[in-house]
């Protein structure tokens, strides 16, 4: 009997390890599927991350504020044409503002062009990007480009992860250059300084508009003030600065040519790279 009542233990011992080990291989998946971000396919093109605001008017106003489609659409063309993938996010996620004024008629008949208007639509909140994965990051202009962007710490984060931990290029266009004046370096020195820099530069904006009341500070003063060297041209002709992996740009016309120089700092996609004949 003794010997029937230890068999009769050591099967239900192994009956519940073995039901017990079942359960939780189910379950380890499920819950790592759950947990981990999105992961680009094996293989897939090198990617570039756009930061896009997503305020909608301008700072405590109800004065309408967008993004400037045309610096996605022509950095992003030049991108795509490279090899580079491109992701976008924003401070909340989700669909970022695009109003009529801020579309050009170059880019009208974009706005039917799903590849760039579903990510726009379904913009990543900071909390899903992994920042490992990208090799450059462009922030994008407009007038909502000041609110939102420039004080956010996980974009901040994303910005820095890809500048030091990734040795990657930070750029920006336009009013773009707004996010990038606070950034910091992990040695407390902030990116801009001593560097050349660009952006849409306060004379060129209507000062007696109540919109420019709202900015929260101006681009090419606080440039200067963080011991960057900020450039600007007159008129709208491209006018660009490369300094070393910093790219910015000035304005509208600036964002192709600002593109083109992030290219050319990084040169082409790993999957575009010459493949070595293997040795015979």
């Amino acid at each position: 009997m003794h010997t029937f009542r230890t068999l009769a233990a050591c099967l239900l011992l192994l009956l519940s390890v073995w039901l017990g080990g079942a359960c939780s291989t189910d379950a380890a998946p499920a819950a790592a599927a759950t947990a981990a971000p999105a992961q680009p396919a094996a293989g897939s093109p090198d990617r570039i991350l756009f930061i896009i605001a997503s305020s909608t008017v301008h700072g405590t106003s109800t004065m309408p504020a967008s993004i400037s489609f045309g610096e996605v659409v022509h950095a992003w063309d030049v991108f795509n044409a490279a090899g580079y993938a491109v992701d976008m996010v924003s401070p909340d996620g989700g669909a970022v503002p695009i109003l009529d004024d801020y579309v050009g008629p170059d880019v009208a008949a974009r706005l039917h062009d799903a590849r760039i208007m579903d990510p726009l639509r379904t913009t990543f909140t900071p909390a899903q990007v992994d920042a490992a994965r990208y090799r450059a990051v462009y922030y994008v202009g407009g007038s909502n480009a000041m609110y939102g962007v420039p004080e956010h710490p996980a974009l901040q984060r994303i910005a820095l992860q890809v500048y030091e931990g990734n040795g990657g290029v930070v750029s920006a266009v336009c009013h773009g250059t707004a996010g990038i004046v606070n950034l910091r370096l992990a040695s407390g020195d902030y990116l801009i300084a001593g560097k050349r820099v660009s952006g849409f530069p306060e004379e060129h904006e209507q000062q007696g508009a109540a919109y420019f009341k709202q900015f929260p500070f101006l681009i090419g003063t606080t440039v200067r003030a963080r011991g960057g060297v900020f450039h600007a041209v007159d008129g709208e002709a491209p006018h660009i600065q490369v300094d070393g992996r910093l790219v910015t740009g000035q304005n509208y016309a600036s964002a192709a040519p600002v593109a083109h120089a992030v290219v050319a700092a990084l040169g082409p996609p790993a999957h575009r790279l010459p493949q070595r004949a293997a040795p015979n």
